[in-house]
């Protein structure tokens, strides 16, 4: 940044790169080994032949990076028989301290006239001639050898006798900023000027030194024009304010690669993918990560192969709907701009002697004037027996294709002749008067583009501010500790975002380039800011400006500034504010004539080294000249932006203001009507956050709670938190910190902590301190008082006993007490106070702004539905708000503040997740809490009890239960809402037989409590002889909370299966099992065709109670013949194996019937299923078997096959179908509709 601040020149050097005669020639190792290649494709070393001037302070002259830089492919060759047009390419220097210099450079092809060099080009080919043999196939007919060695030779092969020997070179410009456009079209002066010195009005040393001395840097906002070798050349630099300089052509990109492409390439540079560009000339490799690569085929645009995790571009539709219409908007412009410029040329022509001929000396018959402009030039040749001939060995030497070649050249270089002389007139008169029409267009499509991107960016960053976390130590302590400190709250940014956007910005903030912006941010506390800091800060302000103070912009807009740029571009482009001076000759003694025609000269050291001596008086009017612009940019925006009415206004700020006493009604009657808009608001947000909510289903997919993943809640309740912000910001004292809320509730902790009894365990011996809340007078007595209780000095002691025994009693729930009988947990209630939930927020290790914290609290009590109640208690204290805010704040008008506690108290009418779905990376506590049976000695056991918990976030694998305690706690990283519960045993011990009732599980930070029903047996010998279950989850709405404990109740429906014995529906008729059975079906289909964030959890749709697993127990129980008939009691997975021994047999061919194939492929999956099953898991019982069984038939989609089969079996009619045959009719008819 300093070189750019010193720098006061438009060009610092000017560069001729290319051989050097006087050395030999060496190969290039940057471009590896390449002595395998011909010669002619080998690269060489290059050097820098010349650079003017020696050396300027602000840029110091790197030779080895320009000239590496300048030839980046080394020294290249070619003949005459090889394409040699001239190639522009721009380049930049990042220094160590990070400075920057920016080079543009023209690469063109001059012919070798050095013998030395033809030589080794000639030794080097016979060297590698004798090494790389021609070979053909033996069995290849004379005449083809002959021909394919012919055309190799002829192709490849080099004589310096016979062939011309060309050499690249380059010619480049060294500025302090990109340039790009500018210098192209001053190189491309340069090189043609060089190729026709008769048409030269002076030397080129006058010209490159008028470019690097009399043309000076132009300041920030301004437009500058100066001279070249044939015409005028036009600069515009931005505003400090505006986007920064941005020369190149993105036209040709988007219309070469298409809008959906560039997107997504944009994606991957923001994510900081491995990005592989790949043509003809040149791979690029940017590699910023291993992990995912963008491919990019330049040359094939239908090639290119992105990442397949690559997340959607937060308002990407938007994005690309915009740069859409600008593309189609310029189309018509630029596109028969470009058109034009191909039919004619700027850039002169060859002559056509040395490329349609055979050899280049040959002048070929005919008037050059009277052949091109033949109407039937095509004809003639065509009948021509000569021309035929020479064809013929054109075509196999690989000269050209087909006659229309030569004929498009010849008629392409009459036209552009004949055109240019015609529009020479009307470009000058333009140039003369500004910048061409197509420069005016392409400048304006890259800043259009540009705002469109910047646009997109600052939606989706407007509120960042509020979680960047500022220091509070120095600049040099800040970066000392870089490494450990944490600039950005991003569990807190992200919990504000539309679910839509977190998978791009969840990865994007991780990146390296948004730390760099964070790291900019806070260093602009001390140091000025970065520029493209600034303006993305300025347009972040705009745009909350344009959307009337709201701070969170809900929807995306259209980019407004558009039209403001390209004003801008249109206003500095016809009226430039700086005119450079013309090049004057300064070498008397040189003459045009003595250059080489097609050579560019080495120039004069002595003229180019001796920097004028009025230099210094030229940069002192420039300075005078950048004054008096300022001054008219002032005048400028007056005129522009400022209406009359206006500026009278702007004039009386200007003057000194009395203060007016009767302004003060008006100022308290704008302050009520605010007021009045905030409740409105409030109404407004909390009215549709409801509506949202309670315009679902009741009851979704089996749950008892409406699913509330949703982007749109997301955005309410981030909306909602920002409304809150601006009612506690409004009338305020003084402001402290970015949070007002959390300010206020900092200040009311302070006091509550104060004012809050001590506890006894804390009271030590010793004089209490100055301002103690403890009487000191009381000491004398032997006693003391707390707030009012007095306390005896003897009973301290017991005091703590009595904390001891409590907290001893607390501690955890035996299995079984002294006395033997089943000492059950109890399940304590949660404290519900405004400071204990502040402290939970205030414990999270991933909050750590105070705009973050307020967010975190403000969710956490809508979720416990204790948000209106914290508030109302927050506002209570009325003493702090006199201190805090003004009398006209909102907080201090009492009626509308308590219908605003009112509107937020509509809120717990519905069931939100606004807590536990935001911060997945949080770490919670859990308690579990186990309820046994006390009937059938089922209460205890012997072995080894583990839990495994899991939600829709996370699993916490098997975790082991201590013995003799029923309850388990347990933190774990955020589980989500929990789903299911794995209990088991190891079935160790004297009694490891175990029922188990329910197990109960609390979230303690929400406080939400999920039901885990069992009422089965755990242990071998016993019931099905499970060791393990899957419960599944319910969440308790209905909570009745004591002083002692909480009271759970739960709806009869949302239960867990359980035991089909003791189960109330096995009794149900066949009505009932088709109502259940189908309504299952229609829960699984709904639950598909929803959107993802709306579905709720299959677990309970497949395993719960009423789904499909149950109801396929009511239907194979619907007939079974009774168990008492047998020995031992029968499962429906008895049924099961037996029809697999009889599927086996069928398939030995033991059955003494054929089979058709579907049945044969029926019968085999069916036994592989079963067998698969049986040897999977000795702990789980017979009905997880037949569950596994109904959930893989349905996901192989076999299920409906196979109960056709299975109803057709000599099994069935002796098991099954007894009173009711209709039993399996109802599994064919209902099962087919879930396929």
């Amino acid at each position: 940044m300093a070189s750019v601040e010193k720098a006061t020149r438009f060009v610092d050097y000017f560069v001729i790169s290319g051989l050097d005669d006087s050395s030999e020639l060496e190969p290039d190792k940057l471009s590896g080994d390449t002595l395998q290649n011909h010669p002619l494709e080998r690269p060489y070393k290059s050097k820098v032949l010349a650079h003017f001037p020696d050396n300027v302070p602000w840029n110091p002259f790197d030779e080895n990076a320009i000239g590496m830089l300048c030839l980046p492919k080394g020294l290249s060759f070619k003949t005459q028989w090889d394409s040699r047009q001239p190639k522009f390419h721009s380049f930049l220097i990042t220094r160590e301290d990070g400075s920057r210099s920016y080079g543009s450079a023209l690469l063109f092809y001059e012919e070798v006239t050095s013998k030395s060099v033809l030589e080794t080009m000639q030794t080097l080919f016979k060297m590698h001639q004798a090494n790389t043999a021609v070979t053909f196939c033996l069995d290849s007919p004379e005449p083809v050898r002959k021909i394919m060695g012919d055309r190799r030779e002829k192709q490849s092969s080099f004589d310096a006798s016979r062939d011309k020997l060309y050499v690249s070179k380059c010619i480049s410009l060294i500025t302090p900023l990109p340039f790009v456009r500018s210098c192209q079209q001053l190189l491309q002066q340069l090189y043609e000027a060089a190729q026709k010195p008769s048409q030269l009005a002076m030397t080129l040393e006058s010209y490159v030194f008028n470019l690097i001395y009399d043309v000076p840097l132009p300041p920030c906002g301004c437009s500058m024009k100066f001279f070249g070798c044939s015409g005028p050349v036009c600069v515009l630099r931005p505003n400090v304010g505006g986007l920064p300089l941005f020369d190149f052509s993105l036209y040709d990109m988007f219309k070469l690669l298409g809008v959906n492409k560039i997107v997504d390439i944009y994606k991957c540079v923001l994510l900081e993918h491995q990005i592989l560009l790949y043509s003809s000339d040149f791979v690029i490799n940017f590699v910023c990560s291993q992990a995912n690569m963008c491919f990019v085929d330049i040359d094939n645009k239908d090639s290119i192969d992105i990442p397949e995790d690559l997340p959607n571009f937060p308002y990407e539709s938007e994005l690309a709907m915009e740069l859409t219409q600008v593309l189609n908007k310029y189309q018509n412009v630029i596109g028969a701009e470009k058109i034009s410029s191909r039919s004619h040329p700027t850039t002169p022509r060859r002559d056509l002697g040395s490329r349609t001929n055979l050899r280049p000396d040959d002048s070929g018959g005919g008037s050059a004037g009277s052949w091109p402009n033949s109407p039937k030039r095509k004809e003639v040749l065509q009948q021509s027996e000569a021309w035929k001939k020479i064809s013929s060995l054109a075509k196999k030497t690989g000269v050209w294709d087909s006659i229309e070649e030569i004929v498009l050249e010849d008629s392409a270089s009459a036209s552009s002749d004949k055109t240019k002389e015609r529009e020479s007139t009307s470009l000058s008169a333009e140039q003369e008067s500004g910048m061409s029409a197509s420069e005016v267009n392409c400048l304006k499509f890259n800043s259009s583009v540009r705002e469109i991107f910047l646009n997109c960016f600052v939606h989706m960053f407007a509120s960042y501010e509020n979680f960047v976390i500022n220091p509070s130590q120095d600049l040099e302590q800040w970066l000392s500790n870089r490494e450990t400190v944490h600039n950005f709250d991003k569990a807190a940014f992200l919990s504000d975002q539309p679910e839509a956007h977190l998978p791009f910005l969840s990865a994007f903030i991780e990146t390296q380039m948004f730390t760099t912006l964070m790291d900019n941010k806070i260093v602009s506390q001390w140091e000025e800011a970065d520029p493209g800091l600034r303006l993305f800060d300025a347009r972040i302000g705009k745009l909350k400006d344009s959307a009337s103070g709201e701070p969170r912009i809900i929807t995306y807009n259209p980019c407004s500034t558009i039209e403001e740029a390209e004003t801008f571009i249109e206003r500095r482009a016809k009226n430039f504010n700086f005119v450079a001076s013309k090049a004057h000759e300064i070498a008397s003694h040189i003459s045009p004539s003595q250059y080489v025609s097609g050579v560019f000269p080495l120039l004069s050291k002595e003229l180019l080294n001796s920097e004028p001596a009025n230099s210094k008086s030229k940069f002192r009017e420039n300075a005078k000249w950048r004054r008096k612009d300022r001054q008219l940019q002032h005048k400028e925006h007056l005129q522009a932006n400022i209406e009359t009415d206006a500026q009278e206004q702007y004039m009386r700020l200007r003057k000194p203001q009395v203060p007016d006493m009767s302004q003060t009604s008006s100022i308290a009657q704008t302050n009520w009507k605010f007021v009045e808009t905030l409740l409105k608001e409030c109404k407004t947000k909390t009215k549709k956050m409801l509506v949202e909510k309670m315009g679902q289903e009741a009851v979704e997919l089996g749950h008892n709670e409406a699913s509330i993943t949703g982007v749109e809640e997301n955005t309410l309740i981030a909306s909602l938190c920002d409304l809150l912000e601006r009612i506690w910001s409004h009338g305020l004292q003084t402001r402290k910190g970015k949070s007002a809320v959390w300010s206020h509730l900092l200040s009311f902790q302070e006091i509550q902590e104060e004012n809050a009894p001590a506890e006894p365990k804390l009271l030590a011996p010793g004089l209490p301190k100055r301002n103690s809340l403890i009487d000191i007078k009381s000491l004398v007595d032997g006693s003391f008082t707390i707030l009012g209780r007095s306390i005896s000095l003897s009973n301290l002691s017991t005091v703590g006993v009595d904390s001891e025994k409590e907290q001893t009693h607390v501690k955890g729930h035996r299995r079984r007490s002294s006395q033997g009988r089943i000492e059950l947990p109890v399940l304590r209630p949660m404290p519900k106070s405004l400071l204990a939930d502040m402290r939970k927020i205030q414990q999270m290790s991933d909050i750590h702004t105070e705009v973050g914290k307020t967010r975190a609290l403000i969710r956490l009590a809508l979720e416990r539905k204790i948000l209106s109640a914290h508030l109302k208690h927050l506002l209570s204290d009325t003493e702090l708000l006199r201190n805090l805010y003004k009398r006209y704040a909102f907080l201090r008008c009492e009626d509308e503040r308590e219908q605003f506690l009112y509107h937020l108290l509509s809120l717990n009418a519905v069931d939100f997740f606004c807590f536990t779905n935001t911060f997945p990376n949080s770490v919670v506590p859990y308690r579990v809490l186990i309820y046994p049976s006390t009937k059938l000695g089922g209460s205890t056991t012997s072995a080894n009890v583990w839990v495994s918990v899991a939600g829709q976030l996370g699993e916490t694998g098997v975790m082991e239960v201590t013995k003799s305690l029923l309850e388990h706690n347990f933190e774990n990283k955020n589980l989500g809402v929990l789903t299911t519960l794995r209990i088991g045993h190891d079935n160790t011990g004297m009694m490891p037989k175990w029922l188990v009732e329910y197990v109960l599980v609390r979230n303690e930070l929400t406080g939400h409590t999920y039901r885990f029903s069992c009422g089965r047996w755990l242990g071998r010998g016993v019931d099905d002889g499970s060791t393990e279950r899957l419960l599944v989850a319910e969440l308790m709405h209905h909570t009745i909370d004591t002083e002692d404990e909480v009271v759970v109740t739960s709806p009869p429906r949302t239960c867990s299966p359980k035991s089909p014995r003791k189960n109330q529906d096995a009794n149900a008729g066949l009505a009932e099992i088709q109502h259940n059975l189908g309504q299952a079906v229609n829960n699984l289909v709904k639950h598909f065709y929803k959107p993802e964030k709306e579905r709720g959890n299959i677990t309970f749709l497949l395993c719960g109670d009423k789904g499909l697993v149950h109801c396929m127990e009511q239907v194979f129980q619907f007939g079974f013949r009774s168990a008492r008939l047998f020995r031992n009691k029968m499962f429906i997975w008895d049924y099961m194996e037996r029809l697999k021994t009889f599927f086996e047999n069928a398939l030995a061919g033991n059955t003494g019937r054929p089979l058709s194939d579907v049945c044969k492929a029926g019968y085999w999956l069916f036994c592989d299923l079963v067998g698969k099953i049986n040897t999977a898991s000795d702990s789980v019982g017979k009905d997880g078997k037949f569950q596994v069984f109904i959930c893989v038939g349905i996901r192989k989609r076999c299920l409906h096959r196979w109960l056709p089969l299975m109803a057709n079996t000599a099994v069935t009619v002796y098991i099954v179908i007894g009173e009711f045959p209709e039993a399996l009719e109802i599994m064919d008819r209902e099962v087919k509709m879930k396929c």
